[in-house]
C-alpha cells in the first residue's frame, strides 16, 4: 500500500503548534511552527496484524493511550511541517499494512552440507601451510 492510498478520519487527528529549534534567526522566538501530531490509532480501523505491525514500527511514538504522536519541525513554516507530520504518519500507516511474507525454515541438502566441509578443509589445508619453516 502507499502512502497516498492511506485515508487517515480528520476526528482521529489533532495537531498543535510548538516553537521550534534549528534555523530562523529571530522568527524561531517568535512563531510555534513545529507541528506535533496526535493521531488516535483505534479510530483507524486497523486489523489486528497491521495493529501489531504499527506498534512495531512507531516505537516509543506510540503512547500506552493508543495515540501515535509524530512532531514536525523541518520547515521553517507551520504549513510546510504540517504536511510533512501528515506524510510520514500517512506512511508510518501504509508500512504497517504490508503483509510479511511468513517464514518457511529450510534445511542445506547433504550436497551442500559436503560442499561447505570441503571448502572448510581446503581452508585448514592453506592454513596449516602458513606454519614455520623448518630447515631439516
Amino acid at each position: 500500500m502507499k502512502p497516498d492510498d492511506v485515508r487517515i478520519p480528520d476526528d482521529a487527528l489533532s495537531e498543535k503548534f510548538l516553537a521550534a529549534t534549528g534555523p530562523g534567526g529571530q522568527n524561531v522566538n517568535k512563531v510555534a511552527t513545529a507541528c506535533q501530531l496526535r493521531c488516535n490509532v483505534f479510530a483507524l480501523g486497523l486489523s489486528p496484524q497491521a495493529y501489531a505491525q504499527l506498534k512495531t514500527i512507531a516505537g516509543s511514538k506510540l503512547t500506552s493511550g493508543g495515540e501515535l504522536i509524530i512532531t514536525a519541525r523541518r520547515y521553517r513554516t507551520q504549513e510546510g511541517n504540517r504536511e510533512d507530520a501528515r506524510a510520514r504518519l500517512a506512511k508510518i500507516i501504509a508500512d504497517a499494512q504490508i503483509v510479511q511474507a511468513k517464514r518457511r525454515a529450510t534445511r542445506p541438502s547433504r550436497a551442500a552440507k559436503a560442499r561447505r566441509v570441503e571448502t572448510k578443509k581446503g581452508r585448514g589445508e592453506v592454513k596449516k601451510g602458513r606454519g614455520k619453516v623448518s630447515l631439516d
